[in-house]
C-alpha cells in the first residue's frame, strides 16, 4: 500500500489543545483517525458514510461554556 497524505482541518488549532481528526483518500473510501494517537489505526468508511458523518456533525450545535 503506497503512504496514505493525511489531513486535518486548518480550524483545528483554534481553542483546542490539538484534538481533531485527519482524514485520508482512500482508494474507494475515506480514512479517519486520531490526530493525536495516529498508530492506533484509523477507520474506514465509505463516501456516502462520511459525507453523512459531516453533515451531522455540522448540523449539531456547539455545547455553550
Amino acid at each position: 500500500m503506497s503512504t496514505l497524505r493525511w489531513r486535518k482541518s486548518s480550524q483545528s488549532t483554534q481553542g483546542t489543545s490539538g484534538e481533531c481528526v485527519e482524514v485520508a483518500q482512500l482508494t474507494k473510501a475515506i480514512g479517519v483517525r486520531d490526530s493525536k494517537h495516529p498508530e492506533d489505526g484509523h477507520l474506514t468508511l465509505s463516501r456516502s458514510q462520511f459525507a453523512d458523518l459531516v453533515l451531522r456533525i455540522k448540523s449539531t450545535p456547539e455545547p455553550t461554556p
